[in-house]
């Protein structure tokens, strides 16, 4: 059978999910999930304790109880891909702050919030994800997406004045995660004996680096049972930092074959290991697929934070982790980026392609 001509490009913006809700429109056929590979979303899925690495015990990892936990942290980013860490420098009053803001910005009339709407040329701002094809499902998710690093990267324009602590709130919360991020990345260097190439995550995430910082709005969801939040997915950084909303679970992680709740821990950060890091680490380190589920009765806020090397970066497996036990198992990459966006919309995942 000969192949099917690719869909129709549109690049187009729908209307906030928000917007629907208020309005009390239907549910519109394009968000509805359908690919059943991936199992029903209307079942009770298992909650299962993600694993919790302390990082005050990563700044020891010559006592016994930091090379214990250096291990727990290779174990978890193996096997799960991802951890709920403790311990990570911020309080919880300041991380309730963040919580706050956000789910004030989404609280906003949306005049308001449409004041820092992005356009089609742009993927910073408030709204959603641009639609490429006509046969593109939606998710059920706005958001506002800012580049936070490097400052003189900023694009200040889209940056919220209202509420009146935006700003400074997610400035401090970047210098932390900076920081956070340099330990985060040696550790799992450590974590695989990599005397010799002991940076060679950090390397990748110095200069030319970049984060960006993406605020998710869930709203309430007449048909959770067919629509997903964010539709399956691994992400295309080299670690993310995800804030979870302290009230509403909705996140699960694909786990032995099976989807896995994510429970939320109001004083904890979940740290997901992105592709770049799993082809450095010749795929020791796993790169989770995950989704967001829907809520018929509550509303829901998450902050996620990407960590991305420079497009230029050359993105392959540090030479320690490659031997004739382990032949390298992914192709060297550049701009994995924007690779990763172009599969990602078409339901594919993108690390697929860069695989030996």
């Amino acid at each position: 059978m000969a192949a099917s001509s690719p869909p129709p490009r549109v690049e187009s913006l729908s209307k906030p999910v928000q917007q629907l809700v208020v309005n009390g429109g239907e549910v519109l056929e394009k968000y509805i999930y359908r690919n059943t590979d991936d199992g029903p979303i209307d079942v009770s899925f298992p909650v299962m304790e993600v694993p919790i690495i302390d990082l005050g015990l990563l700044f020891t990892s010559s006592s016994p109880a930091g090379e214990a936990e250096l291990g727990k942290l290779r174990s978890a980013l193996s096997s799960w891909g991802c951890f709920q860490a403790i311990n990570h420098g911020m309080t919880s009053p300041f991380l309730d702050k963040v919580r706050e803001v956000t789910k004030k910005f989404f609280a906003l009339p949306m005049e308001e919030k449409q004041k820092y709407s992005r356009t089609l040329e742009d993927i910073e701002g408030y709204g959603n994800d641009t639609v490429f094809t006509e046969h593109q499902t939606l998710d059920w998710t706005d958001r506002l997406f800012l580049q936070v690093s490097p400052k003189d990267q900023r694009k200040l324009k889209f940056w919220p004045e209202n509420p009146e602590t935006f700003r400074d709130t997610l400035n401090e919360y970047t210098e932390m995660l900076r920081r956070l991020s340099d330990i985060v990345l040696k550790a799992m260097a450590r974590s695989l004996n990599l005397e010799l190439e002991d940076t060679c995550f950090l390397n990748h995430c110095r200069e030319g680096a970049s984060m960006r910082t993406r605020f998710n709005f869930y709203p309430i969801c007449p048909r959770p049972d067919l629509i997903l939040g964010l539709k399956p997915h691994a992400d295309g950084s080299a670690i993310t930092f995800l804030l979870q909303d302290k009230e509403v679970e909705g996140l699960q992680v694909f786990k032995d074959g099976q989807w896995v709740a994510v429970p939320s821990i109001p004083e904890a950060i979940l740290i997901n290991l992105g592709d770049q890091s799993e082809i450095i680490s010749n795929g020791i380190f796993k790169s989770p697929l995950h989704r967001v589920v829907t809520n018929s009765e509550r509303e829901r806020i998450s902050v996620a934070t990407f960590l991305l090397p420079h497009p230029d970066m050359e993105i392959e497996p540090a030479n320690g982790l490659v031997n004739e036990q382990r032949p390298r198992l992914y192709k060297k990459v550049k701009n994995y980026v924007s690779l990763y966006f172009h599969n990602y919309q078409q339901g594919k995942r993108p690390i697929d392609t860069v695989k030996i």
